[in-house]
């Protein structure tokens, strides 16, 4: 009759269970990373007609740079310096003139209300999500400049998910060479197993770093390459066009007014619009 194996050696080989998961979990996040790439270079194809014969309009950018809520910045910010909206440093904004120009100015009066006076933020999230902004988001998609709802956020996400594979690997392997190992099995052999899955989780970074870096969210590759153009071009002559520009591609908190940072920064309060 054979012997059984000793308890030892049955609890040395433990590291092979640990050694599994960490290949699957490598394995699936690379897998992932690889189809969400995919998909973008599909994206870029889609709009590589469109990248040399148009110009962007600054909602366009503003979509594209930072999503709904930077297109309802740009357009409070808009009004704003037309003087036909004041923005308290409160977070309180007040209408001057009511007759909106254009869509997403509407939007925002409308969200604002018949009181003509409103926090910043709820006008923010409404007009976000009005109508106007997701004709906006659709005729982006349909031109292949911005990325369809099941894009967005997927390289970022599939890089999040290598990295903390990449992570649980080393942590897998750590226990597995702290573990008992079977008389004669090297350590370190043991640790080379582990380094397979880390070696493949971190070279899908580098390749990701290199080819599709920086990750999108909103816009496509094409989309992109509009917005290189017109942070190049910055607004022109116009000084205006070019603060509302920088609005549109970085936010209101890249600007230097300290003033509408504030105004866009104040947090909820029991007060009234001006601090009483």
């Amino acid at each position: 009759m054979a012997r059984p194996a000793p308890l030892a050696y049955k609890r040395g080989m433990f590291w092979v269970l640990l050694l599994l998961p960490a290949w699957l979990l490598a394995g699936t996040a690379c897998a992932r990373l690889c189809l969400s790439a995919a998909r973008t270079a599909a994206a870029d194809t889609a709009g590589a007609g469109t990248d040399g014969g148009r110009a962007l309009t600054l909602y366009e950018a503003a979509f594209l740079s930072g999503g709904p809520g930077r297109v309802a910045d740009l357009t409070l910010v808009a009004m704003a310096r037309q003087r036909r909206l004041l923005l308290a440093r409160t977070g309180w904004a007040t209408v001057v003139d009511p007759c909106g120009r254009d869509e997403m100015e509407r939007s925002v009066l409308g969200a604002i209300g018949p009181g003509g006076q409103s926090r910043i933020a709820p006008v923010r999230a409404s007009a976000a999500a009005a109508d106007a902004v997701r004709g906006l988001a659709e005729h982006l998609v349909g031109a292949g400049l911005a990325l369809p709802d099941g894009g967005r956020d997927s390289v970022a996400a599939a890089v999040r998910r290598v990295r903390l594979a990449a992570l649980a690997v080393c942590a897998l392997g750590a226990a597995a060479v702290a573990l008992p190992v079977p008389m004669g099995t090297p350590r370190h052999l043991i640790a080379l197993w582990f380094a397979l899955p880390l070696v493949l989780a971190l070279g899908c970074l580098a390749l990701a770093r290199m080819e599709i870096h920086p990750y999108p969210r909103w816009a496509s590759p094409a989309g992109q390459r509009l917005l290189g153009a017109l942070a190049r071009h910055g607004g022109g002559a116009d000084g205006e066009r070019t603060f509302l520009t920088s609005v549109a591609l970085r936010g209101v908190h890249a600007t230097g007014e300290p003033d509408l940072r504030a105004a866009f920064a104040h947090r909820e309060r029991p007060a009234g619009p001006y601090g009483g």
